[in-house]
């Protein structure tokens, strides 16, 4: 029998970690499982490309701000409705995403990993690259990927047109 104890839901506060939210708390009530939320902050500056040629002096007012957003965004997630998840927690930590976000889910204990997924393709998906497909291909357990359903509209087409057939 499979069993989730811990769930890890990872989240950029976009609408498809949202939409995964909502399948992670749904899986962790159906499990009775703990839902952790985890938010990264990528500090370009410390873990990018110019973390040894530049410093920024980041004043302690703006990282403040920018944390106190982080945490009431993570506590509006967080929140637990009348039956909804056993326990939930947030956390905030820093580094590159998909390292950070398997690492926690080693130091967890994690069962499931449920994250949102852009669903880039082509250059976009080679320039950007994806977090999730990172995560998925190092983490310590499974992990499930939820994207945005796409909307399929009706396609009208014309009356077919004969072509011009040269004789």
């Amino acid at each position: 029998m499979i069993r989730i104890d811990h769930i890890l839901m990872p989240t950029d506060f976009s609408v498809t970690s949202d939409l995964a939210l909502d399948y992670a708390r749904e899986i962790a009530q159906r499990f009775g499982a703990s839902l952790h939320l985890l938010h990264v902050v990528e500090d370009p500056f410390v873990h990018g490309p110019f973390a040894s040629d530049m410093f920024i002096d980041e004043t302690a007012d703006v990282r403040r701000a920018i944390l106190e957003d982080v945490r009431a965004r993570l506590a509006r997630r967080v929140r637990r409705r009348e039956g909804e998840v056993p326990a939930a927690s947030a956390e905030i930590v820093t580094g590159h995403s998909a390292e950070t976000i398997v690492k926690h889910a080693g130091h967890l204990g994690a069962d499931l990993i449920v994250m949102g997924t852009h669903g880039r393709t082509g250059l976009a998906h080679l320039l950007i690259g994806s977090v999730a497909e990172r995560v998925f291909r190092t983490a310590p357990c499974p992990v499930m990927t939820v994207r945005m359903p796409v909307a399929v509209e009706p396609v009208w087409l014309p009356d077919a047109v004969p072509a011009a057939v040269p004789a």
